[in-house]
């Protein structure tokens, strides 16, 4: 991780580099993703960097403040419960999407009734699942009708569902809106290539009361990067102005030159090792949980925090980030690096001499080399293999994994119930198939009371320990590097929100 080939040149690089003047200069802010967008419809997309693309291009109903946590109207006027399964929201009516097209009491009804319909395939039907139907009553009015109480539904309405224009929507569907999106949020799409880039422009007709504020950079221009030294050199020459997820080492260095700043922040998203306790991939040793207790026995966690990730970061227990509501490590069991104690379960349970597995995953390759090389020293002979995320996404939700390093930043919901019911519910991610487990989860997700809500996934972040579906590894520190002509303040909830930057 840290002799990468192009390292031996940094230092060289360093004291050539120009300053990036370009971005400034043109009013343009060049920024780069390692991860392709494969889907720019938000319902249709897994990936953060698609959340990063949403945030600036559509709004929700609600915008939640990233510091205060205070819920604000955004597309929406006013809102209030009127019973544990009834919102009422009174929408704006200065509201133009970037098509033109007026926004109404239609455009939220059609949207969330799409997406909270199965038969439409969202991807992430957790976001969804709770809604049973939304109601127009009025122009600039809407219903929406819960299937059973669900706390956290102000959660979600700020976060990962958009409202869409219901006219161009009914029309495109999900692949005419991933070609041409259009939206009514703080910049308009005027290029958008799945994979490669997208173009956006401020949005001169945004309304002004939004609690996002006014867009003050006339242009956005990213371009899908995934080699870091690629990345580097160009921030360093000046073509790029803005780097996302930064290796630390990297990070260390960049901070050495004056016309760049560097901000690193803890996030909500989690590493984790996942198992197929399930046994969905076919009678591996995944299945018996002596193995997997020796697989959290045999990792060092707190070395891998201090020597790679770094930063804010700090090893995590539960299956959760500490900020979302009803997340808690107390009485959750802690497994400590322990190399003989992880031998000795392996001979517990039938493999004396270890065994030979696959191990998948698609981001921070050196973090996973490290986590084989504690495998190997007990005997757990992992060979990896690297994908793509979304085709490792697509072989976890085929049961074809039984065993895997992977990230979940909760869309950035402050919200337990959108990491543990995302994978222990029965979707797709849910290697457990564990009914005890999955009925505690639905009891936290639907109580009105807020007591009970903890109480049942506090008994369900321990089941997930004790049974050890997952290995909890350590929280994300993002490390952004960009130009010092940018006033840019990085989010613990890890969407950067580029309609509040600024040029110097």
């Amino acid at each position: 991780m840290r002799n990468p080939a192009w390292l031996g040149g940094m230092a060289a690089v360093l004291l050539a580099a120009v300053p990036a003047q370009a971005g400034k200069s043109n009013d343009t802010l060049n920024i780069a993703l390692s991860k392709a967008i494969e889907n720019y419809d938000q319902y249709f997309n897994t990936a953060r960097e698609g959340i990063v693309f949403a945030r600036q291009v559509w709004d929700t109903l609600l915008d939640r403040d990233p510091r205060s946590g205070e819920y604000k109207p955004l597309l929406a006027k006013s809102f209030r419960w009127i019973d544990p399964l009834t919102l009422e929201f009174q929408l704006r009516e200065d509201v133009v999407f970037h098509d033109g097209a007026k926004f109404g009491a239609d455009d939220v009804a059609f949207t969330l009734n799409f997406v909270s319909d199965p038969a439409n395939k969202v991807l992430t039907q957790e976001n969804v699942s709770w809604i049973k139907t939304v109601e127009k009553t009025g122009p600039y009015a809407v219903l929406i009708h819960l299937k059973a109480p669900f706390p956290a539904a102000l959660e979600y309405l700020a976060g990962p569902l958009p409202i869409y224009t219901h006219e161009y929507y009914a029309k495109a569907g999900p692949q005419g809106m991933s070609r041409q999106p259009v939206g009514s949020g703080p910049y308009k799409v005027t290029a958008a290539e799945p994979g490669k880039s997208f173009t956006l422009v401020k949005n001169e007709a945004y309304f002004k009361e939004s609690p996002k504020g006014q867009p003050r950079i006339g242009k956005i221009v990213e371009r899908t990067i995934p080699e870091v030294p690629t990345q580097v050199a160009e921030i360093l020459t000046g073509q790029m102005d803005w780097l996302w997820t930064v290796p630390a080492d990297q990070a260390e260095k960049l901070r050495q030159m004056p016309n760049l700043t560097v901000k690193s922040a803890e996030t909500m998203r989690i590493g984790y090792i996942g198992f197929d306790a399930a046994g969905r991939a076919g009678d591996t040793p995944m299945k018996n949980r002596k193995v997997r207790e020796a697989i959290a026995h045999a990792v060092d966690r707190e070395s891998m925090v201090k020597n790679l990730v770094r930063g804010e970061s700090h090893v995590v227990d539960a299956a959760c980030f500490r900020s979302q509501f009803g997340c808690t490590e107390d009485g959750v069991k802690r497994y400590d690096y322990d190399p003989a104690l992880a031998k000795k379960l392996l001979a517990e349970a039938g493999y004396p001499d270890g065994f030979d597995i696959d191990i998948y995953g698609y981001r921070e390759r050196p973090w996973i080399e490290a986590i084989i090389g504690y495998l190997r020293a007990v005997g757990v002979r992992a060979k990896l293999s690297y994908l793509e995320y979304a085709a490792l996404r697509d072989k976890n939700w085929a049961g074809a994994t039984p065993l895997f390093y992977m990230t979940w930043g909760s869309n950035s919901v402050n919200d337990v119930s959108a990491i543990i019911g995302n994978f222990f519910k029965g979707s797709p991610d849910d290697f457990a198939r564990d009914e005890t487990l999955k009925k505690l989860i639905e009891t936290g997700d639907t109580s009105v009371d807020p007591e009970v809500r903890k109480t049942n996934y506090k008994q369900a972040l321990q089941r997930i320990a004790d049974e050890v579906y997952w290995v909890p590894m350590f929280s994300y520190v993002s490390n952004y590097a960009f130009t010092s002509d940018l006033e840019f303040t990085p989010d613990a909830d890890e969407v950067p929100r580029f309609y509040g930057a600024h040029w110097k």
